[in-house]
């Protein structure tokens, strides 16, 4: 009868979608650790922030600790180190955008022009190993190979007549020191993206452009590169998004009196404040004024991106 409605026809969207879930519950279930992951260690933690707020004492707990406002924050932008501890933060951020972003790109560039499949795969090998390499042995190396007495660095100075240079020991140099350090390590699991983007290129642009008398470096600079624009201008967004969050943990085994002041940055100063001094709220307000600022860059940034073209995070 026509008229009669089907009994397994779902009645709402909404009974349609659960029925989607259902039907492929198997691929829904492998989203529970990552749900629960980021729920534990992201959004519970959230709860803590109000101790910024807060003269927070571990005796009295959450709820009964006085608030205070935005005391910690103003004690933060008054403090002696903040212009310091800001400038370095930024400085090290941008340096290592400058010289860490356009690293795997050309490395990708370069790489997609090389024919010898033997010698791609040797490159690759070499440039990737140094990914695999934890932050407390590749600061050893780094610490070893720069020292003043037995570094390789300062060996090759001394044959070519030079003096040996304490390079962790010179705040001037610190900044250089991390960066490419840095660069030489991530360059080559940076640029595995790039490479795939690459691969979705259109092979007959290429044919065309040969065939219209283009030059090899001609198709690199109007082919290759407009097709990874897009996902260079996503990563760039991405990056700028955490342009504070300067990693704490090579920084910390890096740094030494002689380099404090140009390698004191936010997050070992929240390391400082909050584990060593336990000063809980005051690292708190350090930590959200940090998280505030790579929140707004984020915003900014992407939303330069959508107006100035089509790519953009949302």
């Amino acid at each position: 009868m026509t008229g009669k409605a089907n009994p397994l026809k779902p009645r709402s969207h909404f009974s349609k979608l659960f029925m989607d879930i259902w039907t492929d519950r198997q691929l829904y279930y492998m989203l529970i650790p990552v749900i629960a992951y980021f729920v534990i260690f992201h959004y519970l933690p959230m709860y803590g922030i109000q101790i910024a707020f807060k003269d927070f004492s571990i005796r009295k707990g959450f709820a009964r600790s006085p608030w205070v406002g935005f005391k910690h924050f103003q004690a933060f932008f008054k403090s002696y180190y903040f212009g310091r501890v800001i400038g370095n933060t930024f400085f090290i951020s941008l340096y290592s955008l400058a010289a860490g972003f356009p690293a795997p790109i050309i490395l990708a560039l370069l790489m997609n022009e090389v024919r010898s499949n033997w010698y791609r795969r040797t490159v690759q090998t070499v440039t990737y190993a140094p990914y695999f390499i934890s932050m407390v042995v590749l600061c050893a190396m780094v610490t070893q190979f720069l020292s003043p007495n037995a570094g390789i660095v300062n060996k090759v100075l001394n044959l070519l007549g030079r003096d040996s240079i304490y390079f962790l020991g010179r705040s001037d140099m610190f900044y250089s020191v991390y960066v490419w350090s840095g660069v030489w390590q991530g360059t080559g699991w940076s640029s595995i993206i790039y490479m795939a983007a690459l691969t979705s290129i259109d092979p007959q642009l290429h044919e065309a452009a040969v065939m219209d008398g283009a030059s090899r470096l001609q198709r690199i600079w109007h082919i290759n590169i407009p097709g990874i624009l897009p996902t260079a201008i996503i990563l760039l967004i991405m990056n700028c998004g955490s342009i504070l969050s300067v990693g704490f943990e090579k920084i910390f085994l890096l740094q030494n009196d002689l380099n404090r002041s140009s390698s004191e940055v936010i997050s070992t100063l929240v390391y400082q404040q909050g584990l060593i001094q336990n000063n809980y709220s005051y690292s708190a307000a350090v930590g959200l004024f940090n998280s505030v600022i790579n929140c707004t860059m984020l915003v900014i940034v992407n939303t330069i991106a959508r107006k100035s073209g089509e790519t953009s995070l949302w």
